[in-house]
């Protein structure tokens, strides 16, 4: 008797140029109009919106949202912090990683592998807040060994992930 074969993996469609294209424009300025993008992708606006509705179903486009300044709300403080666990144990890291989106004043969650299992971006008002918040909400977690916290002098946007549109001079 011979055994199946794995099942196969399904993996999405690659993207074509006009998605790409989309994609970049939204990643450039995620407020175009959908009549603005068309004009951009050279498609038209009907195409448009079948195709965003696409990439939004196969997860391509995750979600919308705005990109607020952590100092227009006062947050003047940034940090980093390096988060170790006691165990690797499967129930360990689930009680940590559902604790970790209810913490106040965390930007990004970056999940590792390495020496440290968790990387956390906060913004706060002050050197007080920092210290309030790793106290009260990372180190109180049975599962948490080690933390180290690291300040932020400044935040540089990266390139993206798609080659944004001609810079016009």
């Amino acid at each position: 008797m011979m055994d199946a074969p794995p099942p196969q993996i399904a993996r999405p469609a690659p993207l074509d140029a006009i998605d790409l294209t989309l994609l970049a424009e939204l990643e450039s300025n995620a407020r175009l109009t959908n009549a603005a993008l068309a004009a951009r992708a050279g498609i038209a606006e009907s195409t448009c919106t079948q195709r965003l509705r696409a990439l939004k179903a196969r997860g391509a486009i995750r979600r919308f949202r705005t990109d607020v300044d952590p100092a227009a709300l006062g947050l003047t403080m940034q940090a980093v912090i390096k988060v170790r666990l006691a165990s690797h144990s499967r129930d360990q890291v689930h009680a940590f990683r559902e604790l970790l989106p209810r913490i106040p004043n965390v930007l990004t969650i970056f999940h590792l592998a390495g020496a440290d299992d968790y990387l956390l971006h906060v913004a706060v008002d002050s050197a007080i807040a920092l210290r309030d918040l790793v106290l009260e909400h990372i180190t109180v977690h049975p599962g948490v060994r080690h933390t180290e916290t690291q300040l932020v002098f400044e935040v540089i946007d990266g390139a993206g992930l798609l080659p944004g549109p001609p810079v016009e001079r």
